[in-house]
């Protein structure tokens, strides 16, 4: 039986929603269960209880930022990817503090969409390849020479697990490639945000992005 993914997306913009839906909605094993502007988002978020939801950060009537902080306690918070352009680095550390687990163009492939979509649903990392270095730079998480030296805390499996986490793998499909249990992976990760000091995967992979630039990952 397939698990279909239920997914909100939230942009000021009609036609932009609709786009979203229509590129998803082909997709067998995920739903969009609404599209709405900034307005009615937190209220339709809570409504459907989705698994996903692709938030618009830059939107007149409310910000992306605002939604995530109304969300942020909530006992059923979904999984936040954040959709954005290149001129947004000054909401990159807001929008992680609050948890967001990803960051997408705008104008990602319709074929790239869904597999981003099921990566955000599996705990994965998703970072558009067009905002990665955009991010990495804009990180204010961690120098290069600071992210280094919280590499170099990890155990050397620990750090085979963090340089899966860019790829947006989900901890099943690092499990297979280093031939782990998912659990165990699960148990690296929590490692990994402890020792790096962060709260989410997403922030974990930027470290490792920005110690990788210097020759700190192993």
């Amino acid at each position: 039986m397939t698990v279909v993914i239920r997914v909100v997306v939230v942009d000021d913009e009609a036609l932009v929603r609709s786009g979203f839906e229509l590129i998803l909605g082909a997709a067998p094993d995920i739903d969009v269960v609404a599209a709405v502007d900034a307005d009615l988002a937190v209220d339709t978020i809570r409504a459907h209880q989705p698994d996903v939801v692709l938030l618009d950060i830059r939107m007149p009537a409310r910000s992306g930022l605002e939604i995530l902080a109304d969300l942020r306690d909530d006992a059923q918070r979904p999984v936040i990817g954040i959709l954005t352009t290149f001129d947004t680095d000054e909401y990159i550390a807001r929008a992680l503090q609050d948890g967001a687990s990803g960051f997408l163009v705008k104008d990602t492939a319709p074929e790239h969409l869904a597999a981003m979509v099921r990566s955000l649903a599996a705990g994965g990392v998703v970072l558009s390849p067009q905002v990665s270095r955009t991010l990495v730079e804009g990180y204010a998480g961690a120098t290069d020479r600071d992210a280094s030296r919280r590499i170099a805390l990890l155990t050397d499996r620990e750090r085979d697990v963090l340089a899966r986490l860019p790829t947006g793998e989900s901890n099943a499909e690092i499990g297979r490639r280093l031939h782990l249990s998912s659990a165990t992976v699960k148990d690296h990760v929590s490692a990994i945000l402890a020792k790096l000091a962060v709260s989410s995967r997403l922030e974990a992979a930027l470290i490792s992005e920005r110690a990788g630039r210097c020759g700190g990952r192993g």
